[in-house]
């Protein structure tokens, strides 16, 4: 409570408590979260037991509408599953996926950009011509390449092993964002006067790099790796749309508008409008909490 409270009274906390835009975000992101990470509990069914599917209960309409039942407050697919249930379950898997190939691109780019920057030479020029490299080709097109030659290698492989691949293709065109964000802003540190005091007393440059440069870093970090969050998801469902993604077995809210993409003009819209809509919620919430995490930790907005 006294870090929160600490946090709530910071100049951060502040402009938190000024934005309600930030605070519905932030209140519409956490109702996901918690959705997705306690999906057996708030879940009506669970949409993926094929034991509880029965095929009569097949492309039933939301509720209010007729013909629809209050078992299934937004319908059923084409299997009989629950939409509302599998929404909660597809969520859970968008936001793991897309939350740990943003952690693996900070570590990545965040690693490269500091080295990049601080020890400069042939370092520098070698990560940057590959960042260069990276950038010439549109990072769905090099997410969909890695992710298909990992299927055709293992295609009868765990599905832990699928997202594992599905993680690392996001990962791959992710941290060079990162690493080109933090060089720049290294190449400044570097030069500074609490820097060069660290070496004349023989502080080792790895040290100087964490300890020192990288907290002066963070900032920027912070900001991209929020709005990465939604872009690393739209990458994922992406994926899973175009049937690269997420295994059938467990299938994320890509997968979910794929499947209901067969129906939506012959009635059944609802199949995949509420998924295309959870999936828009999330990304516009998280963009929004990185848009307002930029001008509160610009000093010139303060």
């Amino acid at each position: 409570m006294n870090v929160l409270k600490r946090w709530l009274n910071s100049d951060v906390g502040y402009s938190f408590r000024q934005s309600p835009t930030a605070m519905v975000a932030a209140a519409i992101a956490a109702l996901f979260l918690f959705c997705a990470a306690f999906a057996g509990w708030v879940s009506p069914t669970n949409p993926f037991d094929l034991a509880t599917l029965e095929l009569s209960d097949a492309r039933i309409p939301p509720a209010w509408m007729e013909g629809g039942s209050t078992k299934f407050l937004l319908g059923t697919d084409d299997q009989g599953r629950d939409i509302l249930s599998a929404i909660i379950y597809g969520s859970r898997i968008s936001l793991v996926v897309g939350l740990a190939s943003v952690v693996l691109s900070v570590v990545v780019g965040v690693g490269f950009g500091l080295l990049a920057g601080f020890r400069g030479g042939w370092i520098d020029a070698f990560l940057m011509r590959l960042c260069d490299v990276m950038l010439s080709f549109p990072a769905i097109l090099v997410a969909l390449l890695i992710a298909g030659v990992g299927r055709a290698l293992f295609p009868d492989a765990h599905e832990s092993l699928a997202f594992g691949v599905l993680i690392l293709s996001i990962t791959l065109t992710g941290w060079v964002q990162y690493a080109r964000t933090v060089r720049g802003t290294t190449l400044v540190e570097r030069n500074k006067e609490y820097v060069q005091a660290a070496r004349v007393t023989g502080v080792a440059p790895l040290r100087i790099m964490f300890k020192h440069v990288l907290p002066n870093v963070m900032g920027p970090v912070m900001v991209l790796a929020t709005i990465q969050v939604a872009t690393a998801i739209l990458t994922e469902a992406t994926l899973s749309f175009l049937g690269v993604g997420a295994p059938p077995t467990s299938p994320s809210l890509g997968t979910l508008i794929r499947i209901g993409n067969d129906y939506l003009f012959s009635g059944e819209w609802w199949i995949t409008i509420f998924p295309g809509l959870m999936l828009v919620l999330i990304a516009l919430s998280v963009n929004l909490l990185g848009d307002w995490l930029r001008d509160a930790l610009n000093p010139r907005l303060r």
